[in-house]
């Protein structure tokens, strides 16, 4: 037992690069999907026509249904796609790895929220109403504390699924945008130092 390797993945400043990379873009995503995601959640839960909602569901749970690489895959060629359209200079960054990445997590959100919305007395939020409350004010009084339990879930959920994702993220990045599991990867071909082993020992704690 020796914490050297501890050192030494202090001193890998690409792996720490790596790192940040990863945390940035997991916290970013797990935030916009939980807020996009929570809001479609709302909406689903109002629509009075069933043929929509269903759907609506059926569209949403693609990416879920997806194998990654069907996914990464599409989303790959929709951004190369959209940047030949717009006569954009670089077709892959960051912000196309983030949106594959909020898409991805968008389905989790909602399936956690919306079961919440279902269980919520529907004549609760209609009451704050009778008593004052605009829509809104009802929503941020009375629906959002009931559902925050499913929204920080979903959001834990979002964050987990980001950080840990390899293969959309290997075809929707660019090459000045690297994660760690990327990064990882890219040692695998050569060999992995134990110092990667520490690094994951401290993100598991």
């Amino acid at each position: 037992f020796s914490l050297k390797w501890y050192r030494e993945i202090m001193s890998d400043h690409a792996t720490l690069d790596a790192f940040r990379n990863t945390l940035v873009l997991s916290v970013l995503a797990s935030i916009i999907a939980t807020a996009i995601g929570t809001l479609a959640a709302v909406g689903i839960h109002k629509m009075r026509s069933r043929r929509l909602r269903r759907a609506v569901m059926t569209v949403t749970n693609i990416p879920m249904m997806n194998p990654d690489i069907v996914t990464g895959v599409s989303l790959m060629l929709l951004f190369v796609f959209a940047a030949r359209l717009l006569r954009m200079e670089t077709t892959l960054s960051f912000y196309s790895l983030l949106i594959a990445h909020i898409t991805f997590c968008l389905p989790y959100v909602i399936l956690n929220v919306l079961p919440k919305l279902r269980q919520m007395d529907s004549s609760i939020p209609e009451a704050a109403q009778d008593l004052g409350c605009t829509p809104l004010m009802s929503f941020f009084k009375v629906e959002l504390p009931v559902i925050m339990p499913a929204i920080w879930t979903s959001m834990i959920m979002s964050f987990t699924l980001s950080f840990d994702d390899f293969v959309i993220s290997n075809f929707t990045s660019g090459s000045s945008y690297e994660t760690l599991t990327i990064h990882i990867y890219s040692m695998i071909k050569k060999s992995v130092k134990p110092d990667i082993y520490s690094l994951s020992t401290m993100i598991f704690f």
